[in-house]
């Protein structure tokens, strides 16, 4: 596990966006799983500025989403899909038939769930994961639990969770209250992954993850299992390392 520390929100977009590129200029046909929330917004701005100044070409690549809200339909502003799309997909040449999200609203959540699994598998896994953290730990929608959730499954999120996720929405009534997320095992069985974290919120779960106990009840504490980890923090969310 490496610990990258840099001054302010700018810094930790471009240096992920740097780690990201780099991937793909290695390997075009590069499996990528993408993260979403406010946390990777900067890393996508960069990543577009790269991919116009030609030094990127995402033809090649695929991309495995984490997570998706229960019950969104892909049209919904608040979906998932529809995130990826306006921060990322509309702006770049990745086709679409290589985008992978969790259906919201699939008939059989367990079969989406099965199916999901089992199209990582196809393309050989996943080779550089990004994730943001919750306040709780929580990487993906892998909630704070007595145990470690596997695979792609359907999550009950927590209050804690929903109440951090109300600012995109209208009132917290609105916020749904479960979502599809990749498990532990789907996103440790990554070939490297890249932590993103900004703000003194999230300098309790930054500890937890780096020097506290492996823990489900602080999911991200699995990743000091994991032998190539970046974890790239502003100096607030770093501040009790």
């Amino acid at each position: 596990m490496k610990v990258i520390v840099v001054n302010n929100y700018e810094e930790m977009s471009i240096k992920a966006a740097q780690i990201v590129a780099s991937q793909i200029i290695l390997k075009e046909e590069s499996i990528l799983g993408l993260a979403t929330g406010s946390t990777p917004i900067g890393m996508y701005k960069e990543l577009i500025k790269l991919y116009e100044q030609k030094i990127i070409d995402f033809e090649k690549t695929k991309t495995f989403n984490l997570d998706e809200y229960f019950g969104l339909s892909r049209d919904n502003d608040q979906s998932y899909y529809y995130y990826m799309r306006n921060n990322l997909f509309n702006h770049i040449n990745i086709k679409t038939e290589n985008t992978n999200i969790p259906d919201g609203t699939a008939k059989d959540i367990h079969e989406e769930c099965i199916n999901y699994e089992e199209k990582i598998k196809k393309a050989g896994g996943i080779d550089l994961q990004v994730l943001g953290i919750g306040t709780n730990g929580h990487i993906g929608f892998n909630e704070p639990d007595i145990k470690f959730e596997s695979t792609t499954h359907l999550v009950n999120l927590d209050e804690e969770t929903i109440k951090a996720n109300s600012r995109f929405f209208d009132s917290i009534d609105e916020v749904p209250k479960q979502a599809i997320s990749m498990g532990i095992k789907t996103i440790m069985h990554s070939k490297k992954i890249v932590l993103l974290a900004n703000g003194k919120n999230k300098a309790d779960a930054i500890y937890g993850t780096v020097k506290g106990n492996i823990t489900p009840e602080l999911p991200a504490s699995i990743l000091q299992l994991h032998n190539d980890v970046y974890i790239i923090v502003d100096k607030e969310a770093a501040s009790k390392l």
